[in-house]
């Protein structure tokens, strides 16, 4: 249990740390958000848990696939949030980034990745 609670308690100190630090300098707010410290920590975490080096690799792999249809949202939030709003604009960079991981999900297949179950 103590364990869990540390996991926890790592993760939450880097949304922190992020959210404190992008308060101060929105391009130290930036870089550190863009740091890959979740997949880090998420590799780390498997690693400790004895997970097999293949489950490692594998998310690592997934990983990289999965953030490229996530980058779109990046440049439309700032075009947006000064015409809808901040809570219109994170829907729609939500529904912006489902339909770009969908169509990114069908072109990659054609090339023998598979990222939808």
């Amino acid at each position: 249990m103590a364990w869990l609670v540390s996991k926890y308690l790592i993760t939450a100190a880097v949304v922190v740390i992020v959210s404190e630090a992008a308060k101060r300098s929105d391009r130290l707010g930036g870089l550190i958000a863009a740091l890959p410290l979740v997949t880090v920590l998420a590799l780390i975490w498997l690693q400790l848990e004895h997970q097999s080096p293949a489950k490692i690799a594998n998310h690592a792999w997934y990983t990289f696939w999965y953030v490229v249809p996530t980058l779109p949202m990046f440049l439309a939030f700032p075009a947006l949030l000064p015409r809808l709003g901040f809570w219109p604009t994170l829907l729609a960079c939500v529904l912006i980034t489902v339909a770009c991981f969908g169509l990114f999900a069908l072109l990659v297949r054609r090339f023998g990745i598979e990222l939808l179950p």
